[in-house]
Parts: C-alpha cells; structure tokens; sequence
C-alpha cells in the first residue's frame, strides 16, 4: 500500500467546474491578514454556530441529561471528527476538509435523538412530499438556518463551500458497505437528495467521515449501554462471543477506545484509490454483526418503549400548538398575543421567525432591531402560504436541545 495512498488523489477534480465555485460568496472571515485557508473558515463556522453549541445538550442513543458520563451528540460529533482525522492524516487527504465535515455533519439532529428524527419526519409527511432526514436537515441549517455577525455586526449565512455542504448531507453511516468510493458527478444537493445514503460523497474526504461516523457510534453506544447496566448478562454474553469469533479479546468490545482503534488501523491497512475505503472481510463482518448486535439489544430494546412515547408527546404537542398560531401575513401579532400564557415559547419562536421573514410583516415585538441587520435569505417570505409556516415550526424545534423542549412542553401542560 505504501505510506499516505491517497496524497497523489485530488480532494476537487482540477478540470471541474466547480473548482472556482467552490471558494464563491465569501462574506465573512475574509480578513486581510486571514491565514486559513476556505475549508478552515468552514470548520471556523460551523464551530461558531448556535446550533454546534447546542449539540452538548442533544440525546445521541441514550435519553440520560443527568449522567455526565454519558455520549451526547457533541461528544458523539467530536468522536469523528478524532476517527476521521486519523484515518484523513493516515491517507495523506485533507484534514481540514475531513475536520469541516465531520464537525458539522449533526447540526440537522433533532431533540431526542433518532427518535425525535422519526417524530418530526412523520410530521413532515402531513403538509409536504419533501423528505425529513437530519442529513438533509444540516444541509438545510448551514445553508438557511446557522447565522453569524459579519465585521459590520451584520448577521449572514454561512455559505460554506461545496465539499463541506456535500459531506453534511451524505455522510449516513449507517448504510453496510465496503470498497467506499466518491461519485464522479456534482449535483443539485438540495434538490436531488431523497432519502439517506442516496448518493455517495463528492470526495475522499466525505467518504472518510462517513465510514468514520458507523466507527464512532457503534462502540461508544456499546460501552454506554454497559455503563447504565442497560445490557442484561445474555447480552453481554452474546456480546463476548461476537468478540471471540472474529479474534476480538471480550474487553474491547466494551472498550471505545480499543475497539475504534482496532477499525480504524484495519480500514487504513486495507484502503487504496483503487479499491476504496475498505476493511479486511474479518473485520467488516465484526462490525456488522456489532451493528446488528446494537440494533437487537441496544436501539430496539423494550426499555426505550416509554421515552418514545414521552419524545412523541413532547414534540409532536409543541408542532400542535405553534400551529395554531399562524394567520398568515399577520402570523406575528397572533404569535405576540399568546405571550398572555406561554410568554417564553411565543418570545422565542416569534424572535426566531422574524429572522427569516421579509421585515415588512415583522411587527416591532419581535427583535425589530435585529432583523433591520440581518442580511440572510429570508426563506419564509411573507409567511403567505402555511407550508412555509409548518416547515418553519419544524426547523425551529429540530434546533431545540432536549431540556428546552422539555421545558416548553412544560410551559402548555404546567398552570
């Protein structure tokens, strides 16, 4: 294989036309002086973002907000972000690139986990055909959501290039397959993308943190389960033997650490640009029966029955209750009325909305000031058709934490 067998493999195919769009809209952090280069603005936004911040307080598997000890989706995120700078690093690809991508790929993660994914997906199904998936949804949050200031206090979208946009949304890991390759084609991301995993990434560096998100979660949702005493002693048996079948010591399977650092030399050891991202058969096996492993005893265990009942309730009646309020162009004084008994949930939707409605409908309750500086795509118009609306209530819940969604829940059931 040789050292770093990717390094002589472009990151952008030079004769594409892409290549100078790439770099393109460049609002913010264009400084004279600036030293990084377009992929590290990227990683610089998404890390500046409100919705990353929020990820500490999101559910990656397990609903537990009082264990600190358990993964949230931030440390989940920071997990590949590790993984796939070591295998980038390994290759000779682009860790800056790697490093964008990975950091970003959970933005569009809804409250609760991949429960509160299925919660707002069934949503969507009742007012529109376009698909829910948190892939697309951090796609659509880089592009039209996440707000930073520019020098002039100004805030703008992030327009991140297109590497990174495609990396966001087709870094499903969770799709079995090995000889992983880039697509050879660019296309319309927003517009094309139907369902997770449809299409490959663009680059070596996106295939790199897709194959690095299955790595991340599948051992540390593994040692969690053990750690809450959630796997019974069948299980962990079940588990040792797994192990011993494929020449893994009982240890590490319950070992994050040891058992990422096992995939992760085995996928280097066995990866080229011929072949791909690949692991040897022994250890693609391995990790397909971990996957079915975790989704038998981990992700469909009859202990999650009631919190997805409870994530249902809580989403699903705060989608309810927004949606009452709207009427159409005069959606925001309508919004401004019901301050009268849930003051919280209506300031904090009607401020969030009238930073993506055309000012003229905004009345002065609603941050008038902030949105005379806001300089980004105004993507609910004039709140004319309730489609627009419902999606708006959608993206506002999908960008709640867990504790915030609980406590406005609280705020209609609570007297």
């Amino acid at each position: 294989m040789g050292e770093k067998p990717f390094s002589a493999v472009a990151t952008v195919p030079e004769n594409d036309i892409w290549q100078t769009a790439i770099h393109r809209e460049r609002k913010l952090y264009t400084h004279e002086n600036d030293k990084r280069e377009a992929f590290e603005r990227d990683f610089t936004r998404i890390l500046h973002s409100l919705g990353y911040r929020r990820l500490k307080h999101k559910t990656q598997v397990f609903f537990n907000t009082h264990n600190d000890h358990i993964c949230t989706r931030m440390e989940h995120v920071q997990h590949v972000a590790s993984v796939s700078h070591t295998i980038a690093h390994t290759l000779g690809l682009n860790t800056e690139l790697t490093n964008a991508i990975a950091t970003g790929h959970d933005l569009g993660h809804a409250p609760f986990g991949h429960q509160g994914e299925t919660v707002l997906k069934n949503l969507v199904r009742q007012f529109t055909d376009e698909p829910f998936f948190h892939e697309k949804n951090s796609l659509i949050f880089v592009d039209d959501i996440e707000l930073l200031e520019d020098t002039q206090c100004h805030l703008c979208n992030l327009n991140l290039t297109y590497a990174v946009r495609d990396g966001l949304i087709s870094h499903c890991g969770e799709i079995d397959e090995n000889h992983l390759k880039p697509r050879t084609q660019r296309i319309d991301l927003r517009s094309q993308f139907q369902y997770s995993g449809q299409y490959q990434p663009f680059t070596w560096e996106g295939c790199v943190v897709k194959v690095s998100d299955k790595i991340a979660y599948l051992g540390r949702d593994i040692e969690d389960a053990a750690r809450l005493n959630f796997l019974d002693e069948d299980s962990h048996t079940i588990l040792t033997k797994i192990g011993e079948a494929y020449h893994v010591p009982s240890l590490h399977m319950v070992n994050t650490s040891a058992l990422i650092s096992t995939l992760i030399s085995d996928l280097c050891q066995h990866s080229n640009p011929l072949d791909g991202l690949q692991f040897s058969q022994n250890i693609l096996h391995l990790l397909n029966e971990i996957k079915a492993y975790n989704s038998t005893y981990i992700y469909n265990n009859e202990r999650f029955h009631y919190y997805k009942q409870y994530v249902e309730l809580v989403l699903t009646t705060l989608y309810t209750e927004l949606s009452h309020w709207y009427a159409a162009e005069n959606t925001f004084d309508a919004i401004h009325r019901q301050e009268r008994w849930c003051e919280e949930l209506a300031k904090g939707f009607g401020n969030w909305l009238a930073l993506y409605c055309e000012p003229d409908i905004v009345t002065q309750s609603y941050s008038f000031q902030e949105v005379q500086k806001a300089d980004n795509r105004k993507i609910y118009g004039n709140l004319t058709n309730p489609v627009q609306y419902k999606r708006a209530i959608v993206d506002y819940i999908a960008g709640m934490t867990d504790p915030y969604a609980i406590k406005m829940f609280h705020s209609l059931t609570s007297f």
